[in-house]
């Protein structure tokens, strides 16, 4: 497998890369992390050859608010243009999204805890086809997005149609989290106790934190997208 050189953007301290690192360290590729509102001046585009964008608890709306936003969709647009790789987790699904033109929005209901994901057996090459058929994927979000033009509906939930979208083959979007472990979970939880307020798409932390099925499946089903995403 080649060694590449990866550039991984974080928004907050408690939603890191999770498993990603651990499956780049495996591989020997070269990993760095960076937090989006500290950086003054973004990477040369010459520096990299993967872009993974995580989450956080912002909107892609809200420049305004956060001065750096504006400078990191312009580094994502610049990064598709330069033809990188280049992987959006949650918010960065929806950064992704909306540097290609599509709208980011607040979707109608929020969508937190374990739930299922429909893969979409219709799309060809679709990267997901080997993961177990609905396996329940952790979800934190309360925002949604339009289908970017041209990119591959992926995958959908009962409650949320997009769920993770490809662009050629060196561009993908989830709005779910494959790379979360129990750790990831705990941090996002103790850092989000606010939003889990009772609903039919919201579980409790209790709930939350008693899943603990699917970590290993996930994870080995989620390192050999990476694998082959790794080798486009």
């Amino acid at each position: 497998m080649k060694q590449l050189r990866i550039i991984c953007i974080q928004h907050v301290s408690f939603e890191g890369p999770g498993t990603i690192a651990l499956w780049a360290q495996i591989n020997g590729h070269s990993f760095q992390t960076m937090l989006a509102s500290t950086i003054k001046e973004w990477p040369s585009l010459h520096s990299f050859d993967w872009l993974i964008v995580m989450g956080g608890p912002m909107a892609v709306y809200e420049e305004e608010q956060l001065p750096w936003m504006k400078a990191e969709k312009a580094f994502i647009r610049a990064a598709i243009d330069a033809e990188k790789l280049l992987l959006g987790i949650c918010l960065g699904s929806q950064l992704i999204a909306s540097a290609l033109g599509a709208k980011v929005y607040p979707h109608h209901t929020k969508e937190i805890g374990w739930f299922s994901v429909n893969i979409n057996s219709e799309e060809i090459n679709n990267p997901f086809a080997h993961f177990t058929y609905q396996v329940p994927f952790f979800h934190w979000h309360g925002d949604t997005f339009d289908l970017p033009t041209n990119a591959k509906l992926l995958a959908s939930t009962e409650q949320c149609k997009h769920q993770a979208f490809s662009m050629g083959s060196s561009i993908l979007g989830i709005q779910f989290h494959p790379e979360v472990d129990s750790a990831l979970v705990a941090a996002m939880v103790a850092h989000g106790l606010d939003e889990l307020k009772e609903d039919k798409f919201v579980q409790s932390s209790h709930q939350i934190l008693a899943f603990a099925d699917s970590y290993a499946t996930i994870r080995q089903e989620f390192f050999i997208l990476l694998d082959e995403f790794s080798k486009q």
